[in-house]
């Protein structure tokens, strides 16, 4: 059994707590790994290691550390396969998916790596009379990020190469379900010559998180989890006078009109409300078929469905999708099903079905007939769990996905150019998609959830995250005779 250290500095500790986690590779149900409960005690040994490595981090040249950073994408080059074993080991996503959740996060580091032209500031000579104007961007001190267990790669890797690109040291609190891959992470790191304690890893819980949104040395908090906790560390760390980017959960609508290309658009929404087996803040969970689309969209999906291979990520190649986290995640989608037909839901495709004998495995559920009142609408279910609607006309689509408290993203499939551009003008969320299923922003551009599903004001990723990461600093100066003196 792996127990599983902390990192303070250079130095993996195994700190004496009173409880430990388990660590499942959810297709077999296995535990295998044992994490570390920490504690405040934890949090201020890092935080003190972090404020102590700052003082020389912080004044490093921007080309110094991208220099650090181009090493570290190298590394994770090198090591791509291994690490996307581990992340498909403890998290369960298909080997595929655990490509794309390590691809998405390198290019973060890649994107970083351009710190010393990102971060440059503004200038104007003669800004008035003998007077020049400049802006600089600096560091803030020790950020702190805490982390979903959906991706482990990417999601830290939105925050922590970021943070320090710009000149901050990092405590890191991934998933205490998926700690081995941010362990890697780190070490990979230290070995492209990130000085000790620029990034440090602290393992746990809610004591965690609140002692992190507490502490006086922490200056900024990035999150991502559920819009509940969300709002909760954006509250108490903005009370505690922290700078904080807090994304929340979603519910992400496909909304296919009958001149959609019917097999591109399947496709897609196939991986869209399956891949990670749902468990993406960007899964599309509410599908609406306009008019005479929902009829033959359903069958053509439930004919997909039925071809989507469950199992191990690692043990069957063929995998379509794999497992959920663990078995609280599996039996709160089977109750969803179950409830289903006494709330007036057709249960078109159950998941509870041809499962395989081990593991957390929910298969590819379709819950037909819903509307606006059913929970399944209103609420982020987190899993392989679509429902269907089927409003008349696209104005009743926007209008009935325009109600909900989440604003994070919303895809339109048609092949009509007035359709598609009333769609995104009227659709009241922060990311949207044409024709694909998935409209994820890459690392050059933030991901700009709204609403209930993104508290703050600077998103991760893009030079929002840049900006979130630096604070500015205008400097004004005058010099009798102006630019006498140079000419």
């Amino acid at each position: 059994m792996t127990e599983i250290p902390i990192l303070i500095g250079e130095n993996w500790l195994h700190p004496e707590v009173e409880q430990t986690g388990p660590v499942h590779n959810p297709a077999t149900g296995e535990v295998i790994a044992r994490v570390p409960l920490c504690g405040a005690a934890e949090v201020d040994q890092a935080v003190a290691v972090a404020l102590q490595a700052f003082a020389a981090w912080g004044s490093t040249p921007p080309p110094k550390r991208a220099r650090v950073l181009f090493r570290y994408r190298e590394l994770l080059e090198v090591h791509f396969e291994e690490l996307s074993r581990l992340i498909a080991t403890e998290n369960g996503k298909t080997l595929d998916e655990a490509r794309g959740d390590l691809r998405r996060g390198v290019e973060v580091v890649e994107f970083a790596c351009g710190i010393a032209h990102l971060a440059k500031g503004e200038n104007l000579p003669r800004l008035a009379e003998e007077v020049d104007g400049m802006t600089m961007r600096e560091p803030l001190g020790v950020c702190a990020g805490i982390t979903p267990f959906n991706f482990p790669a990417m999601v830290p890797m939105w925050m922590y190469p970021l943070a320090i690109a710009c000149g901050n040291s990092f405590v890191l609190k991934p998933s205490e379900k998926v700690p081995l891959t941010a362990n890697r992470l780190a070490e990979l790191f230290l070995e492209a010559g990130l000085p000790p304690g620029v990034l440090n890893v602290v393992h746990g819980g809610r004591e965690v998180v609140d002692a992190l949104c507490i502490h006086p040395g922490v200056r900024a908090i990035s999150f991502v989890g559920s819009s509940p906790v969300a709002r909760h560390v954006y509250t108490t760390a903005c009370a505690h006078g922290k700078r904080v980017q807090s994304a929340g959960g979603a519910k992400n609508v496909l909304v296919v009109l009958p001149d959609a290309d019917p097999e591109p658009t399947v496709r897609a929404i196939m991986g869209s409300a399956f891949g990670c087996a749902g468990q993406r803040c960007m899964a599309g969970s509410l599908l609406m078929g306009v008019g005479k689309a929902a009829d033959p969209l359903r069958e053509q999906l439930l004919a997909a469905m039925d071809k989507l291979p469950l199992g191990g990520p690692l043990s069957d190649p063929r995998t379509g999708m794999g497992p959920v986290i663990d078995g609280k995640a599996r039996d709160r989608h089977f109750a969803a099903i179950v409830e289903a037909p006494g709330v007036g839901l057709e249960v078109a495709r159950d998941g509870r079905q041809g499962l395989p004998e081990k593991g957390f495995f929910v298969g590819p559920t379709l819950l037909d007939r819903a509307d606006d009142q059913h929970r399944v609408f209103k609420e982020e279910l987190f899993g392989p769990v679509l429902a269907m609607l089927r409003p008349s006309s696209l104005d009743e689509a926007l209008a009935c996905f325009n109600q909900l408290p989440f604003g994070n993203a919303a895809t339109l499939f048609t092949e009509s150019g007035t359709a598609a551009r009333q769609f995104s003008l009227q659709v009241k969320c922060g990311m949207v998609g044409i024709n694909l299923g998935v409209p994820a922003p890459m690392a050059l551009f933030a991901f700009s959830g709204w609403d209930q599903s993104f508290y703050g004001d600077l998103h991760v990723q893009g030079t929002e995250g840049v900006m979130f990461y630096t604070r500015q600093k205008t400097v004004l100066s005058r010099w009798a005779g102006g630019f006498r003196h140079f000419f």
